[in-house]
């Protein structure tokens, strides 16, 4: 969700997708790729995440794991990301779908609209973010696993 043409993150977080694009084919990935979704007008509370939640599902990459970005999910360390996207990299079908929601997160049914698919509720801490430093913040969390998985020495314990 989200608009971000003229933000300043629009470059940070394409920065971030280029680097992880260079390292997938050899990790055996394709992408990452973006898709925003215009968020609706006109809506507000429960109308809207329901909304939203519809056009996020409509927009998500067929099979594979996903991934929502919820201030209520478990944080997950660079480490677990990156074994996260192994599994999902590995699994039948692979893929996996990132999520972030519109600024009243997503609907507690949003894992079953994502079914049969696994859902993973994940937060970067119990901070509230605007959404597009969450873009940028999980772009480079993307990149930051690729580099794990290829032994790139960019992460460091």
């Amino acid at each position: 969700m989200g608009r971000d043409k003229n933000s300043p993150t629009v470059d940070l977080t394409e920065d971030y997708l280029d680097r992880a694009r260079s390292l997938a084919r050899g990790l055996g990935m394709d992408g990452p790729h973006l898709k925003t979704v215009e968020a609706p007008r006109g809506l507000s509370g429960p109308a809207r995440q329901d909304k939203e939640a519809s056009l996020l599902t409509e927009a998500a990459i067929a099979g594979g794991e996903a991934l929502l970005f919820d201030e209520r999910g478990k944080d997950l360390s660079s480490r677990q990301l990156a074994d996260f996207l192994a599994n999902a990299r590995d699994a039948q079908g692979g893929g996996l779908s990132l999520f972030i929601g519109g600024a009243d997160g997503f609907l507690p049914d949003m894992a079953e609209r994502l079914s049969p698919r696994p859902v993973r509720r994940v937060a970067f801490g119990k901070a509230t973010w605007p959404h597009l430093l969450v873009r940028t913040m999980a772009a480079e969390q993307l990149y930051r696993a690729m580099t794990l998985l290829a032994g790139h020495p960019y992460h460091r314990d």
